[in-house]
């Protein structure tokens, strides 16, 4: 990773891939959506904090947050790591993506969520 994520210090751990993964699928689908932490909180039952948590990549979320984020999204947000290419050591590595955008930090998105919407 280019070092935006507070465990890239993980790179080669595959369920450190995978969460990041999760996270920057989740950032892009709320995008995609225009929906906030706090709506997608109500929809899914899930905690916002947590889902702040994870968007920032400070937690690796549980099968079942995953699972009711899915839910409220209707969108996968579990990535396909077994397709992913394998490194010189064997090991799955994700794919670089080019043109990801960079998710917005977790106190722009909280800042934006208080603003009064015009």
């Amino acid at each position: 990773m280019d070092g935006f994520w507070p465990y890239a210090v993980m790179d080669h751990h595959l369920g450190a891939q995978v969460a990041q993964a999760v996270a920057r699928t989740l950032a892009e689908a709320m995008e995609r959506q225009n929906i906030s932490a706090n709506a997608l909180a109500q929809a899914s039952d899930v905690n916002r904090q947590v889902i702040a948590n994870v968007l920032a990549g400070t937690v690796w979320p549980d099968l079942l947050t995953v699972a009711n984020l899915e839910g409220a999204l209707g969108e996968s947000l579990w990535p396909n790591h077994l397709e992913w290419p394998r490194d010189e050591r064997g090991r799955r590595v994700q794919p670089q993506a080019e043109g990801i955008k960079r998710q917005r930090d977790v106190e722009t998105a909280e800042r934006e969520e208080r603003r009064p919407r015009t």
